[in-house]
C-alpha cells in the first residue's frame, strides 16, 4: 500500500485542516506498514511544500501550473489523478472540508475508485471507520477497488507536528490544458470576522433557540469576545436569520472539537450534538433540566440564560480587571 495526502491551500498558505489529515496519514501508514507522500497544488504551493516537508512524508510534490494555480475541482482532480496513476498510490486522502468534499468525489470518479467520507480512524486491513446516524453508530468500511479515496474528519485527529527527516521536494509536471477546463476560479467571498474561525477555534460559545432574539445573540457575542472565542449556533438560530449559516454547528453545519464549548440555550438535539460532542470540555446553560444537552455536558447549569449569562459576563470582566 502507498498513500498520498492532498494538502489544502487557501490564498497561498497551507490550511490548518491539512495537519490533522497528515496525522491521519501517519496512522494509516502505521496500520498498513508503509509511508506517505504529500501533494500541494496552487499558487504558493512551492512555499507550502517547503513548509510541510518536515512532517514525516517521504516525498512532497508541488505545482503552481496554470491549470491548478487557483482551486477548481476539475483541474486539481485531473492533476491528482495523473500523479496517483503514475506513482501507483493505493490510497489518497484529503481533509473533509468543503474543498475536500468537492475534490475527492470527482477524483474517485476519474479513477473508478471506491470512496469513504468522514473517516475517523483505521483498523487493520485496512478498514476505514466512519460515523453514521448522526454519530450514533460507527461503520467499518472495506474498499475493494485498487485505489481507496478518503476524506478524513479534521476533529478526529490531532494536528501533526514536524518530526522525522525532511522529505524530498519535487515539482510536479502538470499536463492539464487550462483551456480544456469547463470551470474557472473567479474569486473568494469570505466572511470577515474578528473572531477565530469556527473549525479552528480553541473555544466556542454557541447560541440556541433559547436565546430567542437579537438581544440574546448579543449576550452570546459578548461572552465569546470576552473569552477570545468563536461564535457558533444551532440550526434553529440560523433558520430564524439571527446569525449567518456559516456559524451553524451540527450534522448539517460544521463539525467542531474545541477545548471548550459553551452551549447557551441549546436543547441538545442529536443533529446539533453530532457536530460538537468531541469537544474536550462542554458547558451547558439551559433552564430545562431535562434537556438532552446535559447528557453530553461536562458541566451543566440549570438556569435562565438571560439571568445566567449577564452574571457570567460580569464575573469574567472582574477577573480580567
Amino acid at each position: 500500500m502507498s498513500i498520498l495526502v492532498i494538502a489544502e491551500l487557501r490564498e497561498g498558505d497551507v490550511r490548518h485542516a491539512t495537519y490533522p489529515a497528515i496525522t491521519a496519514a501517519r496512522q494509516l501508514a502505521d496500520v498498513a506498514k508503509t509511508d506517505y507522500d504529500l501533494l500541494v497544488l496552487g499558487t504558493g504551493a512551492k512555499a507550502g511544500a517547503e513548509k510541510i516537508k518536515d512532517f514525516g512524508a517521504k516525498n512532497v510534490y508541488w505545482s503552481e501550473a496554470p491549470a491548478v494555480a487557483a482551486y477548481t475541482a476539475e483541474g486539481h482532480a485531473a492533476a491528482a489523478a495523473a500523479l496517483i496513476r503514475e506513482k501507483g498510490y493505493t490510497a489518497a486522502l484529503s481533509p473533509a472540508t468543503t474543498t475536500g468534499k468537492d475534490l475527492v468525489p470527482r477524483l474517485a470518479g476519474l479513477l473508478g475508485a471506491g470512496m469513504v467520507s468522514d473517516v475517523v480512524c483505521f483498523d487493520a486491513g485496512p478498514t476505514y471507520v466512519r460515523p453514521m446516524y448522526a454519530g450514533n453508530a460507527l461503520a467499518k468500511v472495506v474498499v475493494d477497488t485498487p485505489v481507496a479515496l478518503l476524506t478524513v474528519r479534521e476533529t478526529a485527529f490531532d494536528a501533526a507536528a514536524p518530526g522525522g527527516p525532511a522529505a524530498a521536494v519535487a515539482e510536479l509536471s502538470v499536463t492539464v490544458d487550462p483551456a480544456s477546463l469547463k470551470s474557472k476560479f473567479v474569486g473568494y467571498q469570505l466572511s470577515k470576522s474578528g473572531r477565530p474561525e469556527l473549525t479552528e477555534a480553541k473555544a466556542i460559545v454557541s447560541a440556541g433557540r433559547g436565546m430567542k432574539d437579537a438581544s440574546g445573540i448579543a449576550l452570546v457575542e459578548q461572552l465569546a469576545d470576552l473569552l477570545g472565542a468563536a461564535m457558533g449556533a444551532s440550526r434553529a438560530v440560523v433558520d430564524e436569520g439571527l446569525v449567518p449559516n456559516d456559524l451553524q454547528v451540527g450534522q448539517t453545519g460544521k463539525i467542531v472539537a474545541p477545548d471548550l464549548y459553551i452551549a447557551c440555550g441549546i436543547s441538545g438535539a442529536i443533529q446539533h450534538v453530532a457536530g460538537m460532542k468531541d469537544a474536550k470540555t462542554i458547558v451547558a446553560i439551559n433552564k430545562d433540566e431535562e434537556a438532552p444537552i446535559f447528557e453530553v455536558a461536562d458541566y451543566g447549569l440549570v438556569d435562565d440564560v438571560f439571568k445566567a449569562l449577564p452574571k457570567l459576563i460580569e464575573k469574567i470582566k472582574e477577573a480580567k480587571a
